[in-house]
C-alpha cells in the first residue's frame, strides 16, 4: 500500500528539514503527524514521527532548563559553527551578547566564562550558532575546549585591540593553538599527524577605547599578511554587521528556495547547502522521492534566465529559487 502523502504533510515535512531551533522542529513534526494518513503503508513512517517527537519534546524541555551546554556533546544548530576563543580580557562574553540574544555574564576581570556559552547570530533568513569558549590558558585548560575549536566551521580569535600587549597576545594565542595542533593558517611544510586548520577571523575587539586606532594599524601590518583581521565594537556595535557578512561568505554556504509548480516561491527559510552542491543535493534535503524520480527541475536566479529548465547535475548559486518536477 503506497503512502499517499499530503501536500500539507509534505509541507510540514520540509519545514522540519529546514528547522533551526528546538521549537521549530517539534512544531514540524506536530504538523506531520496531524497530516499523515493512518493506514497500513504508513504504520512504519508513524512510528518514525512518534520517535522523532518525544526526542523533540525532551530537547526542547532541556532548553526551558538551566542554559548548561554538555561540553563533549554540544548540538549543531543553525546554519554553521561559529567559535569564539582568545585570550583573557578579549571581551568575549561582550561579543557574544552583542552577536546573539544570549546573556551571558559580563565582567572586566579575566576567566569570567569557565564553560561553553552559545547563542544564534541572525543574518537575514539563516542563523549561525556562536560558541563562546573559556579563555585560552597555558595554566589550565579543560580538554574539551580543543574539541570544540576542531569542531568549528569558523573560529574567532578575539584579542582586545587597546590593550598595551595585543602583539604577544596574539603571537602567544596563535603559538598555543599550534602546540595543541590546531593551525590557523597552513603551516610550513606537512601538517603534522593529528593536526587541522581551522579557518579563523582575527579580531580586534574594543576599537571604541583610547590607543585602539594605533594598536590596529600596527596589528594590522605585522599580522595582515597570516590572518584576516578585522575590527569590531562589542561595547558600540560599531563593524558587528560587516561582521555578519564575513561570517556568511567565509562558511563556503548558499541558501536555496524552493516552490511548486503554479505557485509563488516559498520565501521562508531556505535550504542551506555547501557552495558547490548540485540540485541532486538539494533532493537529497527536500523529499528522497525526488532523487530517484527528478525529471527535471526549472530555476530562477542570477545565474540562469527565469524558469530555465536544468537537470539534476546543474550548480546551485546562493539565492536560486528551484521548482522540481517528477
Amino acid at each position: 500500500m503506497t503512502a499517499n502523502l499530503t501536500p500539507q504533510y509534505l509541507d510540514a515535512e520540509q519545514r522540519f528539514k529546514q528547522a533551526a531551533t528546538p521549537a521549530e522542529r517539534l512544531s514540524a513534526l506536530e504538523d506531520m503527524w496531524a497530516t499523515l494518513p493512518k493506514h497500513k503503508g504508513t504504520e512504519k513512517l508513524q512510528a518514525e514521527i512518534k520517535k522523532k517527537l518525544s526526542l523533540a519534546r525532551k530537547e526542547l524541555q532541556a532548553k526551558k532548563g538551566p542554559k548548561r551546554l554538555d561540553p563533549s556533546n554540544i548540538p549543531r544548530e543553525g546554519a554553521g559553527r561559529v567559535v569564539l576563543t582568545g585570550p583573557p580580557n578579549a571581551g568575549k562574553s561582550a561579543l557574544l551578547k552583542a552577536l546573539t540574544r544570549a546573556e551571558p555574564e559580563v565582567a572586566p576581570y579575566a576567566f569570567t566564562t569557565r564553560e561553553p556559552q552559545q547563542g544564534m547570530i541572525e543574518w537575514q533568513d539563516i542563523q549561525f550558532q556562536l560558541i563562546d569558549l573559556p579563555a585560552l590558558s597555558r595554566q589550565f585548560m579543560e580538554p574539551w575546549v580543543m574539541s570544540v575549536i576542531r569542531s568549528a566551521d569558523l573560529l574567532l580569535v578575539a584579542v582586545d585591540q587597546a590593550s598595551a600587549g595585543v602583539l604577544e597576545e596574539i603571537e602567544d594565542a596563535a603559538a598555543f593553538l599550534a602546540e595543541q595542533k590546531v593551525f590557523l593558517q597552513a603551516p610550513a611544510g606537512e601538517l603534522p599527524r593529528g593536526g587541522a586548520v581551522v579557518p579563523s577571523l582575527l579580531l580586534l575587539n574594543k576599537m571604541d577605547l583610547a590607543g585602539a586606532g594605533d594598536n590596529a594599524a600596527v596589528v594590522e601590518e605585522l599580522f595582515g599578511g597570516r590572518f584576516t583581521v578585522r575590527r569590531v565594537s562589542a561595547e558600540t556595535g560599531e563593524g558587528l554587521e560587516p561582521l555578519k557578512d564575513e561570517i556568511f561568505a567565509r562558511l563556503g554556504i548558499l541558501r536555496v528556495y524552493t516552490k511548486q509548480p503554479g505557485k509563488p516561491p516559498d520565501q521562508g527559510r531556505p535550504y542551506v547547502l555547501k557552495i558547490g552542491s548540485t540540485v541532486l543535493d538539494l533532493c537529497q534535503m527536500v523529499h528522497h522521492d525526488f532523487v530517484e524520480h527528478l525529471a527535471f527541475a526549472r530555476v530562477w536566479g542570477k545565474q540562469a534566465f527565469d524558469g530555465q529548465r536544468i537537470n539534476r547535475d546543474h550548480v546551485l548559486a546562493d539565492g536560486d529559487v528551484i521548482e522540481l518536477h517528477r
